[in-house]
């Protein structure tokens, strides 16, 4: 399914991407040495509520997760990279911390993910791994317009990561989203442009380009959720929602 949204509901998702962006941002800010990784999923449980908004993982059971994920944010640390379960772990200097949440609000969803060093020890290579997740996400929004196709966007991103040197991976990437939080059409971290679903204002896609530092290869967790790089490198992961509107792209994820 692919839904192009109505002015209403557009308000609606900015409202939603900016509560995304809020929480996100105020757990970056309270994440620090020692931290739990289930004082992070009880933080964003509370501000989730305290806005009179759902989660959208608390019940999630897609084909690919074992059962409902259980939990209000994805906290994957160092070689995880997506749907990392939060569990009892206190976070040590220089863990490699991603992020990722979606909520829905007044029936609207909004997804997006950050990555971050915790403490001071922060290794070249894992900040310029986050760097270059970050200008793929940019790559993507610059050429995000009415008319664009998606091979454009995910050839953006390709071609930012490959050029960096990271080999990508095309099992997991972007979506639609609008209603609920994975919708059609699918947008993979590499592809060819001028192919796929042509954009449209009142489109909703949540971008999200990840990468592990040698390999494109998955393992999954025994927790049934946490995909990890095959080889224990260390991985990072970005991702905003944005709005096709007629003057280009809208990013609807940031911390208003």
């Amino acid at each position: 399914m692919i839904e192009i949204l109505t002015s209403d509901e557009l308000a609606r998702a900015r409202d939603a991407g900016a509560l995304v962006g809020s929480i996100l941002q105020s757990l970056k800010e309270r994440t620090r040495v020692g931290v739990n990784l289930l004082d992070l999923d009880r933080w964003t449980q509370q501000m989730i509520e305290d806005a009179g908004a759902e989660s959208c993982y608390v019940d999630y059971a897609p084909s690919f997760g074992r059962g409902p994920f259980g939990h209000y944010v994805c906290t994957a640390v160092n070689d995880a990279v997506l749907h990392g379960m939060p569990h009892d772990y206190a976070l040590a200097d220089g863990d490699l911390l991603t992020l990722d949440l979606a909520v829905t609000l007044r029936g609207i969803s909004a997804d997006a993910a950050i990555s971050f060093v915790v403490g001071t020890a922060r290794a070249p290579e894992d900040l310029a791994m986050i760097d270059v997740t970050e200008r793929a996400l940019a790559a993507a929004i610059a050429v995000a317009r009415p008319g664009a196709r998606i091979g454009d966007l995910s050839h953006a991103i390709g071609t930012v990561l490959s050029n960096a040197g990271y080999p990508i991976n095309l099992e997991f990437g972007g979506h639609g989203i609008g209603s609920s939080m994975h919708q059609d059409p699918h947008i993979a971290n590499d592809g060819r442009p001028g192919r796929g679903y042509t954009l449209r204002p009142g489109l909703l896609l949540a971008l999200e380009p990840w990468v592990m530092a040698d390999t494109d290869e998955l393992i999954t967790d025994d927790d049934g959720w946490t995909l990890r790089s095959a080889t224990g490198c260390r991985t990072a992961h970005t991702e905003h929602t944005i709005a096709i509107t007629q003057d280009g792209a809208e990013i609807l994820t940031l911390p208003r």
